[in-house]
């Protein structure tokens, strides 16, 4: 049979604050010891009260407005009760019943719009590390402040799953509320997988795979669940609703337990925190901070820089800001942007260890005179790249593009009088007649070779279109 698929993915986002959620303890453990980040209230140790971090409430604002959602005045804390190793206090503190973040949407480049039923606000778990004998915890990320965001069943293929989640990671650095660490686990993906005959008014039963940590694999696990729970339904069995794991070497979901629901957490009000009140002057002084977002950058330079680039540059919300400064020194402009932005995405796609490059950009300036030089011709494509990537050096950082240009010795010439004088020289040599007389009977090819000779006259400095000219007004 065909079995039409409906996905929808809970994301888990570490907020990049200073403190933790419920303690003063500083909130980025990033090559911390172990443990080495912990207070008695994270310990849970008796009469240790939390208390909340308001930087964590404005961050959600930032996130629900990124998100086109709804922000509730009115939100709450509630205890969410499991046992395990890493939650030392027995249950998490979440927001349940009524979260800070409502109903939204996010849209995908392809179009495809996918609704948010709501974020809450909650501290995350600690960290078990296994060996074969043993397990390990590590309490450091115990209550950094999360926010989940929930999306409803809108999604219908692995391509659209992994489109969302690449743009809510957008969306959230966009909004300056992570770090965004995918590798470190400052943003989760957990995917709820079903199927139904296509045609079937009723969902299929679902299945959940935890704590997936990039796109690719996101698109990967949906791709495996569509076709493991379409052999089960093939053969006339059930699909169990159960949580799973994903083994990113093998390619394979496997099973972990048996799906929760809401009463086996025995959720209840948490009396050691108040009810969260909002002005909304507060949420609106705050919803105008939020930065530009990846969909208004589309909408700017959509029609000048090519998507496939500006999807790639769009991974970058520091390098998009620079490009915007630039659209403000050359409005409309349809020649600069589009070459900075192809150099850019030059460098992300071929450099080695490219991150590094966007550490510190050069300024607005420096690229704006680079492409005017460029489109000048008073520098030659692989020119205008070289001084490009010397930019980055921190020695040229208070250089402009064309002092870099002259230091490294690639300026175009461009003095037609000068140029000529070159190519007159050229011409006299007895090793260039050949080529001269071959021209003039008809044969194109030998003009590079002609070309060559004067660019090598000139040790690189001159403007191979304008030789070009010259020399077919001389052998016309």
């Amino acid at each position: 049979m065909k079995y039409y698929p409906t996905i929808g993915i809970e994301c888990h986002v570490q907020l990049s604050t200073k403190t933790k959620l419920f303690s003063e303890v500083d909130n980025d453990a990033r090559g911390k010891e172990p443990n080495s980040c912990v207070s008695p209230v994270d310990y849970a140790l008796p009469g240790m009260l939390p208390r909340l971090n308001k930087e964590a409430v404005r961050f959600c604002i930032l996130a629900g407005r990124a998100m086109n959602c709804e922000i509730n005045a009115f939100s709450r804390f509630d205890r969410k009760h499991y046992f395990y190793p890493d939650s030392p206090k027995g249950y998490q503190i979440t927001q349940f019943y009524q979260p800070i973040i409502g109903a939204g949407h996010v849209d995908l480049p392809s179009g495809v719009s996918v609704r948010i039923n709501h974020a809450h606000l909650e501290g995350d778990a600690g960290k078990l590390t296994h060996f074969d004998t043993y397990s390990l915890v590590d309490f450091n990320r115990v209550d950094t402040p999360l926010i989940e965001i929930v999306s409803e069943p809108d999604i219908h293929s692995a391509k659209d799953a992994h489109d969302y989640c690449k743009e809510l990671w957008r969306l959230m650095r966009y909004a300056g509320v992570t770090y965004g660490d995918l590798y470190n686990g400052n943003m989760r993906f957990d995917v709820n997988v079903s199927i139904a005959p296509e045609g079937s008014k009723e969902l299929g039963t679902r299945a959940e795979v935890k704590n997936l940590n990039s796109f690719r694999s996101v698109e990967r696990a949906v791709e495996y669940e569509i076709s493991r729970q379409s052999k089960i339904l093939d053969k006339g069995g059930k699909v169990i609703q159960e949580t799973l794991g994903w083994n990113d070497a093998t390619g394979v979901t496997t099973g972990q337990r048996s799906k929760e629901e809401a009463k086996d957490y025995r959720y209840m009000p948490e009396p050691d925190l108040p009810p969260i009140h909002l002005s909304d002057e507060y949420i609106k002084s705050e919803s105008e901070k939020l930065p530009m977002m990846p969909a208004d950058y589309r909408e700017k330079f959509g029609k000048v820089i090519k998507e496939d680039i500006l999807e790639i540059l769009l991974d970058y919300p520091a390098l998009m800001q620079k490009l915007d400064e630039m659209a403000c020194d050359k409005a409309a402009d349809t020649v600069a942007l589009p070459l900075i932005a192809n150099l850019f995405a030059s460098v992300l796609l071929a450099e080695e260890k490219s991150a590094e490059y966007l550490n510190d950009l050069p300024s607005a300036k420096q690229l704006s005179e680079l492409a005017e030089m460029n489109e000048k011709k008073e520098l030659s494509s692989t020119a205008t790249k070289e001084v490009f990537l010397k930019m980055f050096d921190p020695q040229m950082k208070n250089k402009d593009a064309r002092t870099i240009a002259k230091e490294l010795g690639v300026v175009q010439e461009n003095d037609l009088g000068a140029l000529e004088a070159i190519v007159d020289a050229v011409l006299k040599k007895p090793e260039t007649l050949k080529a001269q007389e071959d021209f003039k009977a008809g044969s194109e090819k030998v003009l590079g070779f002609l070309v060559g000779q004067v660019m090598k006259e000139s040790k690189g400095k001159a403007n191979p279109s304008a030789v070009q000219d010259i020399l077919r007004k001389k052998l016309a």
